[in-house]
């Protein structure tokens, strides 16, 4: 049975971080995905994250290319671009002249600031934008510089994820109405999204600017990562009664000894103790010890070791393809899977342009 987003035709234009991540999942889903790449660039068709489409090269600034590109543009659903404010507008692809085009065009512009704003022209990369929403702030110890989470938060958490809310909202909406629209998706309004239980806890007088001071942030000791004999770790999320019971049992201490779950003054007393008793052990003896037991407790595992884990192993939630390992589709639809992910072709612009007009 072919993607849930089979017939869903996509145009992205080359860009690095949250666009192609978006691009990659509709493609996962079935969509019909063109990457459009600059002359000379480097396109590798086994990268994971570029998988399953259909490249073409296409320079912009010439005026065949350019009406090329156009022609797909007028037969797409969907138009993603990553470029500065007004990149778009001065390469000749307007939203609003490619919206009287092709009315129905859903045009997802990615960004980190926005389309509007004092900072909208301005450079920047997921960590900036973290940085500016208040998110890496509470990343981290206290005393230490805050932690950099990858580029999860900003990039993908914040970036992609949102861009595909947009998307799906409006060609939701164009189904009532017929009509296109423009999305405008930047990464500090989603970041901030994804903070709003942060927001909710600090409006509630739960949540202080103090990292590692808060329930969610390591502060508390039951949630929390610790180092084990081999220096390996194991994460503890023992955050409900009848898990730090499970958990307490499982590292032979006695609720005496560990102290009130939720009495803040006692935590310190509570993380040393938690600390040695890790310690004395290594990961795979933790492992053992709480693979039968619902304490919350799973070892911390590397990309190396993640794709042997049990359960991640029995879901194949990483696959390979072409001996690369890569994330599997998602989520799962019960009637219409995900495709099996595929390394991108490379064609002509003229070939596709045909492709797409004899449909």
């Amino acid at each position: 049975m072919p993607g849930a987003l089979h017939g869903l035709r996509v145009v992205e234009l080359a860009a690095i971080g949250p666009g192609p991540h978006a691009a990659m999942i509709l493609a996962d889903h079935g969509a019909d995905v063109i990457r459009i790449e600059r002359p000379g660039s480097e396109i590798n068709p086994a990268d994971p994250i570029l998988r399953s489409r259909t490249f073409v090269r296409a320079d912009l600034k010439d005026v065949g290319d350019l009406r090329g590109v156009q022609e797909l543009i007028d037969s797409a659903d969907v138009l993603i671009e990553g470029f500065r404010p007004g990149v778009l507008e001065r390469l000749g692809l307007d939203p609003e002249a490619c919206l009287e085009r092709n009315p129905r065009l859903i045009v997802a512009r990615m960004t980190g600031w926005g389309q509007t704003g004092p900072w909208s022209a301005r450079a920047g990369h997921d960590l900036n934008y973290i940085s500016a929403t208040g998110a890496l702030s509470a990343i981290g110890r206290p005393d230490e510089p805050p932690t950099i989470p990858l580029n999860l938060v900003g990039d993908f958490g914040g970036g992609s994820m949102l861009l595909l809310v947009g998307v799906m909202a409006a060609l939701y909406e164009r189904s009532v109405s017929g009509a296109g629209q423009v999305v405008d998706a930047a990464m500090v309004d989603g970041v901030s999204l994804l903070m709003q239980q942060m927001w909710s806890l600090r409006a509630d007088g739960d949540w202080s600017d103090e990292r590692r001071a808060n329930l969610l942030d390591g502060g508390a000791p039951f949630y929390d990562t610790y180092r084990c004999a081999d220096d390996a770790y194991m994460a503890v999320g023992a955050m409900e009664p009848q898990f730090f019971s499970i958990l307490l049992d499982g590292l032979d201490l006695t609720p005496e000894e560990a102290g009130v779950q939720h009495d803040r003054d006692g935590w310190p007393v509570m993380r040393k103790l938690f600390t040695d008793t890790f310690a004395r052990r290594t990961q795979a003896e933790w492992i053992d010890v709480f693979v039968g037991r619902d304490a919350c407790v799973t070892p911390v595992l590397s990309l190396t070791d993640a794709p042997s884990h049990p359960h991640i192993a029995a879901r194949q939630s990483i696959i390979t393809v072409d001996s690369v390992p890569q994330a599997a589709p998602a989520p799962r639809l019960s009637r219409s899977q995900g495709i099996t992910p595929s390394r991108g072709s490379v064609l002509a612009l003229q070939t596709m342009v045909a492709a797409w007009g004899a449909r």
